[in-house]
């Protein structure tokens, strides 16, 4: 199931970031929080404390940097009051002054009687706007959820699908004992950042618990090592466990390339199919090595195909002996 987000609250923004981006509340506490944040980029309104208000990102987080409030400090009070209430009534979500910067008597004035949060953080501009985009970009990224548990294999990122019961848990324990990580357990969150990557992670509930058919819930941090969990992992492959039955035609040259689309996004899949006396954790470990050999170049069944074809073409071109065929007349006096 794919989930949008179209805003997040300023309350939300600063609880989840407010140590990573060293951020202050400087309005009371509480007042203005439920403010949206409906865009997912950061604005620093050079132009629109000018008066010019045509173009104005009003749905974003605002920045205060050195330029702004140099610039600010050069207006009159009540011109400072009469341009920032413009930019308040525009229902921006909230200001944030970089480097420190003390807001000036008319600028907290306005913030306090209009209810909007005002934050401080001693980062530098470019420095907050840059970490801060990288923040807001991830809570507006797309989402969704899949049936499925996902492990880092080698620094390959590896979402197992399967119908309930097929031993995706079971392999990914297998994985697990042989110094590979869980990322989720059952059902796997999905992030599409940046448009590019698809990022798999665990929700908070079941982050490092693992459920094992006949044995019940397990706390894999605590058995493993922490070593054993990892947070977060780019996908960079899809392995569908599958019952198998005699009819089955299973892939056996790898030539064929497969997909699977998550948010738009198709990514490398392959089938693996469940039989007794199969050791499906060293077929998915082995799968996900072959997908490193990929991403770096190598490509085993391509190249063994390339190899086959330039020995056909050898085979095909090189003279053949003739041999005479045995005369049993012209041997007769020798037998």
């Amino acid at each position: 199931m794919q989930k949008e987000v179209h805003g997040i609250t300023v309350a939300h923004f600063y609880a989840s970031y407010r140590e990573k981006l060293k951020m202050e509340l400087l309005t009371a506490e509480g007042v203005g929080m439920h403010r949206m944040i409906k865009e997912g980029s950061i604005n620093r309104p050079s132009l629109a404390l000018t008066g010019f208000l045509k173009y104005f990102a009003n749905k974003r987080i605002q920045v205060l940097g050195a330029a702004e409030m140099t610039y600010l400090k050069t207006l009159s009070k009540s011109g400072q009051k009469e341009i920032i209430a413009k930019l308040v009534k525009r229902h921006i979500p909230c200001l944030i002054l970089t480097r420190n910067f003390n807001p000036t008597p008319a600028l907290m004035e306005v913030a306090t009687e209009m209810a909007l949060p005002l934050f401080s953080t001693p980062m530098i501009t470019m420095n907050y706007v840059n970490l801060a985009t990288l923040c807001i970009d991830n809570e507006f990224a797309p989402s969704s959820t899949e049936h499925a548990t996902t492990l880092e294999i080698r620094g390959i990122g590896v979402l197992m699908r399967g119908s309930s019961g097929v031993g995706k848990s079971e392999c990914a324990l297998a994985l697990i004992e042989r110094g590979h990580s869980l990322v989720a357990d059952d059902l796997t969150v999905v992030r599409l950042r940046d448009e590019r990557d698809l990022m798999a992670k665990s929700m908070a509930l079941n982050r490092g618990w693992m459920e094992c058919r006949g044995i019940g819930i397990i706390n894999v941090a605590e058995m493993f090592g922490v070593k054993s969990i990892r947070l977060e992992k780019r996908i960079d492959l899809v392995i569908s466990l599958q019952e198998w039955t005699p009819e089955v035609i299973e892939e056996r040259t790898g030539l064929e390339e497969n997909y699977y689309e998550i948010l738009g996004k198709k990514v490398p899949h392959i089938e693996l199919y469940v039989r007794p006396g199969r050791d499906m954790a060293r077929l998915v470990e082995v799968a996900a090595l072959t997908q490193a050999l990929k991403k770096i170049g190598h490509d085993p069944a391509k190249e063994f195909n390339d190899r086959l074809i330039a020995y056909m073409s050898k085979e095909s071109t090189e003279p053949k002996l003739s041999i005479k065929p045995f005369d049993m007349e012209e041997r007769g006096d020798e037998i």
